[in-house]
């Protein structure tokens, strides 16, 4: 089986044409990185809202929690039946399937985003308005910055939960390396299933070993030195 699976991986064929590994693995990066800016455009607002004031924290654990028991497959079919009559095209079939995955991304991505600024030191926060910083200004000068490690981890955190999670819309029909998985188990293809398995975890721990890197240099050196001790 592994040497079956290693020569459906090496072989030529595997990767050329609209429904090769390299042309699935862009469309499963496209549907992948639309989610997580989606998700992101909610979710970074309410957390860093929620982290500066202190209000409705109970408000996003309870949000995210729901959320995060949200069954992904089952959403995803209610919201293709529901959407199907009314939208035409590929629309039809993505949207359900970006819908199922912002839900997903959301609980991390807004935990990241108010745990981060609520770990700001206090002291730093008054340091900042008795020099006469107004509450947009300690926000995106003082706590944004202070907040990177948490707020990016939970990005990071969300684009693996995404990235594994994407596999399920070749069930309606969209392209992504879960066709692999699904058309492989039809055709009993055991290689082509295991080979579009190993190339989902490469592809998510390559995007992790880039988000690390970004999260490296985005974040001060007086934040990081802590972390390396």
């Amino acid at each position: 089986m592994i040497q079956q699976t290693f020569a459906w991986l090496i072989d030529p064929a595997s990767w050329s044409g609209p429904a090769g590994i390299l042309a699935q693995t862009i469309t499963h990066l496209r549907i992948s990185i639309v989610a997580l800016l989606l998700a992101s455009v909610v979710a970074l607002p309410v957390g860093l809202y929620i982290g500066h004031t202190g209000r409705g924290r109970w408000l996003a654990i309870n949000i995210a929690g729901a959320f995060r028991a949200i069954p992904s497959l089952g959403v995803l079919l209610a919201a293709t039946m529901l959407l199907l009559p009314v939208l035409r095209g590929e629309l039809a079939f993505e949207l359900p399937v970006l819908i199922v995955l912002v839900l997903l991304a959301i609980p991390p991505i807004l935990s990241g985003a108010y745990a981060g600024v609520e770990s700001v030191d206090p002291a730093a926060r008054d340091a900042a308005r008795g020099i006469g910083m107004t509450g947009s200004q300690v926000l995106w000068q003082v706590e944004v910055p202070a907040a990177l490690p948490l707020l990016l981890s939970g990005i990071r955190s969300a684009m693996l939960q995404i990235i594994a999670t994407a596999t399920i819309a070749a069930i309606v029909g969209v392209g992504g390396l879960g066709r692999f998985l699904i058309d492989g188990q039809a055709s009993r293809r055991y290689e082509m299933m295991a080979g579009g398995a190993l190339v989902v975890a490469l592809l998510a721990l390559l995007v992790d070993l880039l988000l690390a890197l970004v999260q490296r240099f985005a974040v001060s050196p007086g934040l990081r030195a802590p972390a390396a001790r």
